[in-house]
């Protein structure tokens, strides 16, 4: 490999193939770096050792695919390139066989160019040349023989659930599948294995594990891609404690051997769902950083605005956010974070900024600023500053509305000011478990909706909420998060039928619709049922954040646009009307 050769190597003569990197004429000598996914071979063509192989090199271009013979000699002294693993030796060439001609790329092989998106994705095939690009493709081979074999060894089997299967409402849109054999009939793509992973517990397999590819056809971001890739893992006869130490120990196992350097949290922090909302906005908190936020609805009861006022009427709250010697900032540093918040829905950005030389004890009105000073009374300010135990130069924060929009972008600001402020350490990963999620929430029309899936089993002791007020159920439910990322969502399941058919008639499903969905899953639920629980970890999203990787599309070989489109193959596109007639389908419209 074109990484290999060293000095160990020194007098040896060597074969390497490899990728035309670069290409230095110096006159009586032609350089070449020789790539491959090892690394970089410098080799050299000198026409006193072949005339021949010379004057081949000189027609040597960019990404030409050639083989090379010869001696591994050391670089003259000042010429060794301590950047390589190879510096200090360099080949000097034989003989040389031009494997494969290549064009000129739309863009050089190099980790330092900033290329966009579009370009890397309609050439990927080259972009999974560079270094950076291989090295992802490594880690995230690394992490899946780590699960597997960490999961083997704790008794796991990993068994493969079918792709096509029956559409049944998850939580998003299903990709459909039309099938030839049964006219007007079709299969849907699973968004995850969970039926399925429920029957092979029913089935006695009591220890299972996939790594699963789930299909689901939502709106994009960054975390998300039509097709993903989970470890999907379930457990018979055990409790939340136990799901979530199996997940701990291997996320310990595996990233201690990816990722040596990176400080972990023992053991994992657990938080309640409300508590998280509460302190951070988020059921997903970064919490390498403090900044917690407070809640200011008390105090603002008596503050003579007619903002603040209105918004409590309407059960509005008001959310703050304390942020240390930060009172430096200008107009239009507030007017930017502003506008921020605003783009997550908030109606504006409050603060109050508190002068580097004021004294808390004799604090007076005109030692704060803040766009509606002018409606705070000393008072307010004072109760605020004792809530959120601000000192001179510091700056409190606020943000007044509904509360799921408030908590939301005070989230935001929170994450948005630590990476501005540098305040948390890239080599953490501090992870937590959120627990005792709610089992249903109400949609924009009032009806009760599974605030994650129906399978989740409430706890024992809310179960008699579930006749009048579904509200007050817990889900024995449990996501793991690290950093601000959710990396996966568990549950104890439902094993009973009856309680499972319950659950579906509080979010309106008729016993038909049941039978349709889901029949074959309550059929499984009459024959003897393990209690049983298990999760979907978010294979992606682990192997970007071990990459340092902002969106997982880097850590996977051939990822969709956000617009679900793939730029190489150029899917999706429309089919032939041939195709569509053995289908049976019509199309009535086609895009222009």
């Amino acid at each position: 490999m074109c990484g290999e050769p060293s000095l160990t190597n020194l007098g040896d003569k060597v074969k390497l193939a490899g990728w035309v990197s670069k290409r230095r004429d110096h006159g009586q000598l032609i350089f070449i770096d020789l790539r491959d996914k090892s690394g970089i071979t410098q080799i050299v063509f000198n026409p006193t050792i072949s005339k021949e192989t010379y004057e081949k090199a000189k027609s040597l271009r960019s990404e030409w695919v050639i083989s090379v013979e010869g001696d591994v000699l050391r670089r003259i002294e000042g010429a060794e390139n301590e950047a390589l693993g190879t510096g200090s030796i360099e080949l000097v060439v034989e003989k040389i066989e031009i494997l494969s001609k290549s064009l000129t790329p739309p863009f050089e092989i190099d980790d330092t160019n900033s290329i966009s998106e579009e370009i890397r994705l309609k050439y990927r095939f080259l972009d999974l040349r560079r270094n950076h690009m291989q090295s992802n493709l490594k880690i995230r081979h690394d992490v899946t023989n780590k699960i597997w074999n960490h999961l083997t060894e704790k008794g796991f089997v990993h068994i493969e659930t079918p792709i096509l299967i029956k559409s049944t409402p998850e939580g998003a849109r299903d990709y459909v599948v039309p099938s030839r054999i049964k006219n007007g009939a079709f299969y849907a793509l699973p968004q995850s294995p969970q039926q399925m992973k429920q029957i092979l517990m029913v089935s006695g397999c009591d220890k299972y594990f996939q790594i699963a590819r789930c299909f689901r056809d939502e709106d994009l971001r960054a975390d998300r891609q039509p097709e993903h890739t989970q470890l999907d893992l379930e457990m018979s006869f055990v409790h939340q404690q136990d799901v979530m130490a199996t997940v701990e120990q291997l996320y310990l196992d595996v990233i201690k051997e990816i990722k040596s350097e990176v400080k972990i949290n023992i053991p994992f922090e657990i938080l309640s769902y409300d508590e998280s909302m509460d302190k951070y906005g988020t059921d997903k908190p970064d919490l390498r950083f403090e900044m917690p936020l407070f809640d200011l609805s008390k105090i603002a009861q008596n503050i003579e605005s007619n903002v603040i006022q209105n918004s409590l009427k309407k059960e509005g709250i008001l959310k703050g956010l304390l942020v240390k010697d930060w009172s430096n900032l200008g107009r239009k540093d507030f007017d930017r974070l502003t506008e921020l918040v605003k783009s997550q829905g908030a109606g504006g950005l409050i603060y109050i900024s508190i002068n580097r030389d004021a004294d808390i004890n004799t604090l007076k009105l005109e030692d704060t600023n803040g766009p509606l000073n002018k409606f705070f009374t000393l008072d307010n300010i004072k109760d605020m500053i004792k809530l959120s135990k601000a000192s001179p130069g510091d700056v409190i924060f606020m943000i007044i509305g509904e509360k799921k929009i408030t908590n939301a972008s005070m989230s935001f600001l929170r994450n948005h000011i630590a990476k501005e402020q540098k305040l948390y350490n890239d080599k953490e990963m501090k992870f937590a478990w959120i627990v005792d999620f709610p089992l249903f929430e109400k949609d924009d029309n009032g009806s009760w909706q599974p605030a994650h899936h129906v399978f989740s089993a409430p706890h024992e002791e809310d179960i008699v909420f579930l006749n009048d007020d579904p509200g007050k159920v817990r889900a024995n439910l449990f996501d793991l998060v690290c950093n601000g990322v959710e990396l996966g969502s568990g549950s104890i399941r439902i094993h009973e039928r009856a309680l499972q058919e319950k659950v579906f008639d509080i979010i309106g499903y008729s016993k038909k619709n049941v039978e349709d969905l889901f029949g074959h899953l309550l059929t499984a639920f009459d024959y003897g049922v393990p209690p049983h629980g298990g999760m979907g970890l978010g294979l992606d999203r682990l192997v970007a954040m071990l990459c340092n990787e902002e969106s997982i599309r880097e850590v996977i070989a051939f990822p969709k646009t956000q617009t679900a489109s793939d730029l190489f193959f150029g899917a999706p596109d429309y089919i032939s009307n041939e195709q569509l007639k053995e289908l049976n389908i019509k199309v009535d419209e086609i895009e222009k």
